[in-house]
């Protein structure tokens, strides 16, 4: 990827998190001492992107503060908040027309950088999208199935296995196919599957999903077993 693009989604209300957004966006809730949206920027800047672009939506102020000098151009969403798919849609103009890496700052991760990898697996030639998945035994605090099965050629089915772990590169030419402002991912992503585009490889490490309050001590358990 010679030009490389990233989105940071940071709109969401965090309801899950109940008191600890009250004052304060989900990214910006600290774990092991720093805001949620500091580890997402140190993985993402391992990767020297061009450009960063986060979207804004709950409490804007806050992370436009703690996010100027960084480099992270952000764009507030305003009214209806426009979920994954219509947010990423809504920033393009300022990502460019290429693939572009996604990261769901709500999660931690140990291991490898997620995002390098993805971009030595990526093939656009024969993929629209390229998702970093966990497999659910190294997802720490998870309970449920999964979201995907990964077959031996990288293949994505709908199905038990792996969580999403929300980072991935996906093309973002087919975001004008579809009708609704507000929309997830999902609703792309359903439409590569359709064409057998859909891939997905596997993070070599363990992965814990900090969009609940009891996911910051698991995490930071997990960060103090990988020192």
């Amino acid at each position: 990827m010679r030009d490389t693009a990233v989105m940071i989604f940071a709109a969401g209300f965090g309801t899950r998190m109940r008191h600890l957004t009250q004052d304060r966006p989900k990214p910006m809730v600290p774990v092991a001492g720093r805001p949620l949206i500091d580890h997402a920027l140190e993985m993402v800047q391992a990767i020297a992107p061009d450009r960063i672009v986060a979207n804004l939506h709950y409490l804007p102020e806050v992370l436009e503060t703690h996010l100027a000098g960084t480099g992270v151009q952000t764009v507030t969403e305003t009214g209806a908040i426009l979920e994954t798919g219509g947010g990423l849609r809504n920033a393009l103009p300022m990502l460019g027309a290429g693939p572009v890496f996604t990261v769901n700052p709500d999660a931690i991760w140990t291991g490898s950088n997620p995002l390098q990898a993805l971009r030595a697996a990526w093939d656009p030639a024969q993929m629209d999208a390229l998702l970093m998945c966990v497999p659910v035994a190294q997802a720490v605090g998870y309970a449920g199935q999964g979201d995907f099965a990964v077959g031996n050629d990288g293949w994505l089915k709908r199905g038990p296995g792996a969580v999403y772990g929300g980072v991935q590169i996906i093309k973002t030419d087919r975001l004008a196919e579809i009708a609704e402002d507000s929309f997830s991912l999902n609703v792309l992503w359903d439409m590569m599957l359709q064409d057998n585009r859909l891939f997905g490889i596997t993070h070599m490490g363990r992965w814990c999903d900090v969009g609940h309050p009891e996911g910051i001590a698991l995490a930071e358990a997990m960060l103090a077993a990988d020192v």
